[in-house]
């Protein structure tokens, strides 16, 4: 078994897209439009789906923001060099909702970040 990926809703597609390609480095691997759905799918990713868990992000066309609700935790991304990753998405206009630090009882260095639909993705540096 492998993960394939993981789906957030959307209510601007191509303001999500526009994030995780521009502010988080991802490439937009396709986009599906299901008219008789009413709904598109796009893949974005660090590499192929064949070998990488990739994001979908689901929109339906007659939604435009959802309750994110109090289950939702995270996506982690894994970063080299976590300050400089936080400058670069400041400067591409992301949102750093907690800056780079140690990790709550521990030495993991983690950073917060929020996409524009308000779910937040952690950022770890990896060494």
């Amino acid at each position: 078994m492998r993960m394939l990926h993981t789906m957030l809703r959307v209510g601007d597609l191509d303001r999500s897209i526009k994030f995780y390609t521009e502010v988080l480095g991802m490439q937009l691997l396709r986009k599906n439009d299901f008219p008789d759905g009413k709904f598109t799918l796009a893949f974005l990713g660090y590499g192929p789906e064949e070998t990488h868990t990739v994001l979908e992000l689901t929109h339906n066309w007659d939604v435009t923001e959802y309750d994110l609700g109090d289950a939702y935790g995270h996506i982690a991304l894994g970063v080299e060099d976590i300050y400089k990753a936080c400058d670069t998405i400041k400067a591409a206009g992301g949102e750093v909702v907690r800056e780079p630090g140690p990790m709550k009882h521990g030495t993991t260095v983690i950073a917060f970040i929020k996409d524009p639909d308000g779910y937040k993705v952690e950022l770890i540096e990896r060494s």
